[in-house]
């Protein structure tokens, strides 16, 4: 259940619903807690009731409704003025009562830990499924930062106890063989022993993956070459299947290899996972799994293979999912076998009530699949099973692909970033910070580039990478709304003034009456209201979008308001107030997109 906690709309509930009842209607806190909305104007006010409701239940026009209830409403302290302006109630607040329910909370961090909702659902977020022996690149980021930031909103949101989060990463399969066959046939013992102790042999790995894969493709056109390649290829796959032979104790020490370029690519991420499920451990259950649901009756055989059939009519239902196949005639799984089993594991080793897949678009029919078959396997939960899917990252010249080798690989993209921010942005700090400074900034700036960059279109879209663009200053940018940040924090600094966010405020919020300050005030109202909203819709690109609008507000209360050059030194306190609050707003919101702020820029 969603809590009313946003303080202004808390103070106009209840004597709306007073005022609502001595009309004659029944309702409930909780119906005009959500009915309350921001007028599109903000010089009409702060919050707008709409009577819409009411005035179906009363039988009168909606703007006659409006002005019965404002003749029942009793004086509501802190606001200033309530006007019927159509079917609406406009209502305006003080500025005294403005920064005492939005500054102040927010300087004395009670906005940031209050919590948003009570009896959340269980739930588990699936998210990053990289394959070993391939190369993580600037494709995957968007996977990766879209279910991090998922599970910071879930967490602010839901409690930190109620969200798991899970990868599960591909250590096995037709790209892993083709890998250890290269390496095998085309590179030798040699130069595998002078990689053993390479810092780079995991981006190796993936060198050797696409490599593989366009020699396969080279020789599939000779009759004999693709016949003797399908056959080692099976050779390795089964040495793998049975745990014995040269290519299975390759396959365990490349994989540690990989697993050691995920890892360095999660602490850069700052990203980490509650539990790691490997296709390796589920492999060979999911196929007994199966066989023992067959056993059980519960699934159906076609033409020799195992699945359930979601494609029929009948007089109450209809679908059309096709055939969901399971086992094939030759006893193999695929990866629906393989995530039936995965699920299961799920629910049972954590008693999750909801689980959120964050998978690509391309696998959409296959969720569904799987959900049902999950369903028609007895699976209460599969009803509450979610796959979040979302569209391509491509270069400005076209799609990226590990099998053809054109990627930008993730880490040498990173380093290329901060030192773009070394040399365009910080060159001139080079004698005032320390060596260590700077390269913190540059790392900072270059994460907040990236994973805003990923995390600001909506999922459906596909994003093009441009990294000129994702560091710009200017403009919709992880950078724009962490220099905005440092922009506060130095001018805190700069003007050294105290700030007491606590009982005994020692700033005057009664004159902050300029309309800047109020459109700025009202804006970071929203703050949590926000951070629900992005978390229970899956959008973490509405949240990119307040905080640009954030940083945009602020931008114009420093043009009309100067704090430095304030008229009295009570003015710059109490704007001074409205700056940290915004500074404070803007670290918060970010580093819920898993987005680091630096000190200065």
């Amino acid at each position: 259940m969603n809590l009313m906690f946003e303080p202004l709309r808390k103070k106009l509930t209840l004597p709306l619903l007073k005022a609502i009842q001595n009309c004659g209607v029944m309702s409930s806190s909780e119906e005009i807690y959500k009915f309350l909305v921001e007028p599109p104007n903000p010089d009409m006010g702060q919050l707008a009731f709409g009577c819409f409701v009411v005035s179906k239940n009363l039988k009168k026009a909606p703007a006659v409704a409006a002005v019965e209830i404002k003749n029942q409403l009793e004086k509501i302290e802190g606001v200033d003025s309530v006007e019927a302006a159509g079917p609406y109630l406009n209502f305006k607040f003080s500025s005294q009562f403005l920064a005492e329910s939005i500054l102040i909370p927010i300087l004395n961090k009670k906005t940031f830990s209050e919590n948003l909702v009570v009896d959340a659902p269980k739930t588990m977020i699936e998210y990053s499924q990289p394959n070993t022996h391939k190369e993580l690149h600037v494709g995957h980021m968007r996977n990766l930062c879209l279910g991090d930031a998922l599970v910071r909103l879930l967490r602010r949101s839901y409690g930190n106890n109620q969200i798991i989060s899970s990868t599960f990463p591909g250590d096995v399969g037709t790209h892993v063989a083709k890998c250890l066959w290269y390496i095998k046939n085309h590179i030798g013992l040699n130069i595998l022993d002078q990689k053993r102790n390479s810092p780079d042999r995991g981006e190796w790995l993936g060198q050797m993956y696409s490599a593989g894969n366009i020699k396969l493709e080279d020789e599939a056109i000779v009759p004999e070459k693709f016949e003797k390649n399908k056959k080692e290829l099976t050779l390795i796959l089964k040495q793998l299947e049975s745990a014995s032979g040269e290519f299975y104790d390759l396959w365990k020490e490349t994989r540690e290899w990989s697993i050691q370029l995920m890892q360095k690519t999660y602490v850069w991420a700052d990203v980490t996972f509650d539990k790691w499920y490997w296709e390796s451990d589920v492999d060979a259950d999911s196929v007994r799994t199966i066989k023992k649901y067959f056993a059980e009756g519960k699934l159906v055989e076609s033409q020799g293979a195992i699945g359930l059939d979601f494609d029929f009519t009948t007089e109450t239902q209809k679908e059309k999912l096709g055939f969901c196949l399971l086992l094939k005639s030759d006893g193999t799984g695929l990866y629906a076998t393989k995530d039936i089993e995965l699920a299961r594991r799920k629910f049972e080793d954590y008693k999750i009530e909801k689980s959120i897949y964050v998978v690509d678009q391309r696998q959409a029919l296959h969720f569904k699949q799987v959900f049902r078959s999950l369903l028609h396997l007895g699976f209460e939960q599969a009803k509450d099973c979610f796959h979040l899917q979302y569209n391509f990252v491509e270069l400005p010249d076209g799609a990226m692909s590990s099998r053809k080798g054109n990627i930008v690989p993730l880490m040498l993209l990173v380093e290329k970033m901060q030192n773009h921010v070394r040399t365009e942005y910080l060159s001139r700090y080079e004698s005032e910070w320390s060596a260590d400074e700077l390269n913190s900034v540059a790392a900072c700036v270059a994460k907040g580039a990236i994973k805003y960059g990923m995390l600001r279109q909506d999922t459906n879209k596909k994003i093009v990478f441009d990294m000129n663009e994702w560091l710009k200053l200017d403009g919709e940018s992880g950078p724009f709304i962490q220099y905005s940040y440092a922009r506060i924090n130095s001018l805190i600094k700069k003007i050294n003034i105290s700030i007491d966010g606590g009982v005994d405020k020692n700033f005057d919020g009664g004159l902050l009456i300029h309309s800047s300050e109020i459109k700025l005030m009202q804006h970071l109202m929203n703050f949590n209201t926000q951070i629900l909203l992005s978390a229970e819709n899956y959008k973490p690109a509405s949240l990119c979008t307040y905080l640009y609008e954030t940083a945009k507000k602020f931008n114009s209360f420093y043009h009309d308001c100067s704090i430095s050059q304030a008229e009295t030194i009570e003015l710059k306190k109490a704007r001074l107030a409205l700056a940290m609050s915004t500074g404070e707003i803007l670290k918060q919101g970010l580093s819920l997109l898993g987005i680091p702020v630096p000190e200065r820029m």
